[in-house]
């Protein structure tokens, strides 16, 4: 080839190579213009996360099968006695090698890990799938060991990362791209349960924290498009199968009232015993990494009375649906697993509380019914029924999607009797819980990091309304010292209508009303005035990372129309302002803005 045509060659490389980055982004336009495109992906996607699942789940299956030695197809908590060695062994050393693990990752690539909630809420629906990879092998390290934990915030968090990832590419807008986070996480736990509506509502209670008519059909087909999958290559089997149809007296609906609050209680409890143990670890000053393998110890102790509390739940549901404890044993396990899953989460160990409150709800349900069949044994023909209340009434205290809990009774027993019972009691459970602890515990967690979350609402496009992206760069400063004469010539009536007072070092000193300067009252006393009789305000400013609510509320304090915006706290240099007036008419509009893009309208 010639040296001449050598550079055309080159430029039509370059054209076809610019012609094609041009087509991939035509191809990206069309898909997030079009809602009816984002639903069928998201239903492919939603088929993907399906697959992922059903993997991941057979794999704790085989973990749990290699490391406590359990026959093929038995679940872990199913167990009535294991191998005493290894129910010494597995729990601590796998601690151990968790805590390592985390330890090294944490020095390797030192990172704040965000959930889908956290993701919804504050940044936009922006999920790391290579974040979301590395709590997922965590939780699955967790779960192989036996950590009274469940997979179901893995199979959440690696969805919405699928989910969340694809939308990046495709340059989704900020609320399509929160829908596709939604849509990930339910399409993993309707594939996890085998509930679709279930799924779907999980996203739309926990994850989105909202429900609209643009939000339901992606999220429905990612949340029944992962279920066939599972319904394919899996069982198809529900998560716990029960026999109908139930015969509910009124009068039982008091009593699952009841038990509704008293799965307030045990909820909140079990929450807040995660962060007893958390706290006590670091009060004793234990290492890190050191936390998971204690925490596994004392499982292993904790064990010794029953396996039982080991694992997520799943098996152990169905063995407590088929056989009949009674009181006594009932309460020891239902406090042990309490502690087991609040140890296994203060002490480090990954994993969600999705399985182990159903389970901890379903021994509720069975002690409640023993304890009523000592005066009337009739109660014991209800016993189902009241297990499932209190899988629901637990479920919806620590989990916080009450019509989860009501749709996943429905799905796996399609008897509306039962499930107007399961209402009853998770209507009271959430109720209770959410006046007197005000926390589900996803945002419990979030309350303890200083996070102001309580769900998957977004608000973090008002944190990005900060005084630094609103305020006026032009804030015109005036020395405190400066003679009221020289003010009124150099600041005619009109010219100017606020001027901030700085003192001789620069730092800000209070707001000078200019009209005020020129009041007829002062006219006999200009000569012996200066800037600083006339300055109010020097307690209030507003800072660059201020967000609108904060500005909105300085403004309220005070009852000032305009305020400087200072560099910081300590040197008080006037960098910018800020009118009450501009931060409304642009917090209105934003509002407006959100309204509008949730609803599917289009923007004016």
């Amino acid at each position: 080839m010639s040296s001449a045509e050598q550079p055309e060659k080159l430029g039509r490389v370059r054209r076809l190579h610019r012609g094609f980055l041009l087509w991939c982004m035509e191809r990206r336009r069309g898909v997030r213009d079009s809602e009816a495109m984002r639903i069928a992906m998201s239903a492919a996607i939603g088929a993907a996360v399906g697959l992922v699942t059903l993997f991941l789940r057979d794999l704790v299956a085989l973990l749990h099968q290699l490391s406590f030695g359990l026959d093929h197809g038995d679940y872990l908590s199913e167990q009535s006695q294991l191998d005493p060695y290894r129910l010494a062994l597995v729990p601590a050393l796998g601690g151990l090698v968790l805590g390592l693990v985390t330890y090294a990752l944490n020095r390797w690539r030192p990172t704040e890990l965000i959930d889908p909630i956290e993701a919804n809420a504050l940044y936009g629906g922006q999920v790391s799938l290579r974040d979301s990879t590395r709590i997922t092998g965590l939780t699955l390290v967790s779960n192989a060991c036996g950590a009274s934990v469940g997979m179901e915030a893995a199979y959440s968090q690696l969805g919405s990362g699928l989910f969340s990832t694809v939308g990046q590419y495709f340059l989704l807008r900020r609320e399509d791209q929160r829908i596709m986070v939604t849509a990930g996480a339910a399409a993993a736990i309707g594939a996890a349960f085998n509930a679709p509506l279930a799924g779907a509502f999980y996203g739309f209670e926990l994850i989105h924290g909202s429900y609209t008519s643009r939000l339901l059909a992606p999220v429905t087909a990612a949340s029944l498009a992962g279920v066939m999958v599972v319904r394919l290559l899996g069982s198809g089997l529900p998560l716990f199968q029960v026999a109908g149809p139930f015969v509910i007296p009124n009068s039982f609906y008091l009593l699952f009232a009841l038990m509704g609050v008293l799965a307030a209680g045990l909820g909140v409890l079990t929450m807040k015993g995660a962060t007893w143990v958390e706290a006590a670890l670091r009060k004793a000053k234990i290492a890190s990494w050191l936390r998971p393998a204690l925490g596994g110890l004392a499982l292993s102790v904790i064990a010794i009375g029953s396996p039982q509390v080991l694992g997520s739940g799943h098996g152990a549901i169905e063995w407590h649906l088929e056989r009949h404890w009674a009181a006594l044993p009932l309460a020891a396990l239902l406090i042990g697993k309490a502690i087991a899953s609040s140890a296994s989460l203060g002490a480090g160990f990954r994993g969600g509380l999705f399985s182990s409150s159903l389970f901890i709800g379903c021994l509720l349900g069975a002690l409640m019914v023993q304890a009523l069949a000592y005066f009337d044994p009739a109660y014991l023909e209800a016993r189902t029924a009241f297990v499932l209340v209190g899988m629901g009434s637990v479920g919806a205290a620590i989990i916080g999607a009450p019509f989860t809990m009501v749709f996943l009774v429905l799905e796996a027993t399609g008897d509306f009797v039962v499930t107007l019972g399961v209402l009853v009691g998770v209507v009271v459970a959430s109720t209770v819980v959410r006046l007197t602890f005000g926390y589900s515990f996803s945002t419990w967690r979030f309350h303890l990091r200083g996070l102001p979350v309580k769900g998957g609402f977004d608000i973090g496009w008002s944190a990005e309304m900060t005084a630094a992206r609103l305020m006026r760069t032009d804030a015109r400063t005036i020395p405190l010292n400066l003679p009221l004469t020289d003010l009124k010539q150099n600041y005619p009536l009109g010219s100017a209508k606020w001027l901030f007072a700085t003192d001789s070092h620069g730092r800000y000193a209070g707001i000078i009303d200019v009209a005020a300067a020129y009041d007829p009252e002062l006219n006999d006393l200009t000569d012996s005035l200066l800037v600083a009789d006339l300055a109010t305000g020097q307690g209030s400013f507003l800072l660059p990372g201020d967000d609108i609510k904060m500005i909105l509320n300085t403004f309220s304090g005070a009852q000032a129309e305009t305020l400087p915006v200072l560099a910081n706290r300590v040197d008080r240099q006037v960098i910018g302002s800020l009118s009450e007036a501009f931060c409304l008419r642009r917090y209105s509009q934003e509002l407006e803005h959100r309204r509008r893009d949730e609803l599917g309208m289009p923007q004016r």
